[in-house]
């Protein structure tokens, strides 16, 4: 989720519990230092990444897309 552009972090804390401070430090483990640089360029100032941000207008509802769980597994 924290890949995705559009997935806000408040969904990824409703879903994880994890706050923003915690899925940084998870990226900056996971990832290889490049490709962490790359994904931190793309989430500053995104809005997109906090609700609060968003403009009204857009009708992206983040957490439905969230939902990764596959039914028939």
């Amino acid at each position: 989720m924290a890949w995705e552009d559009r997935t806000a972090f408040e969904t990824i804390q409703e879903r994880t519990g994890w706050s923003e401070a915690d899925v940084i430090r998870l990226m900056r483990h996971a990832l290889q230092p490049r490709s962490f640089r790359m994904w931190r360029k793309r989430m500053k100032g995104r809005t997109t990444k906090h609700r609060a941000m968003r403009s009204p207008n857009m009708k992206f509802d983040d957490r439905l897309v969230a939902n990764h769980r596959r039914a028939n597994c």
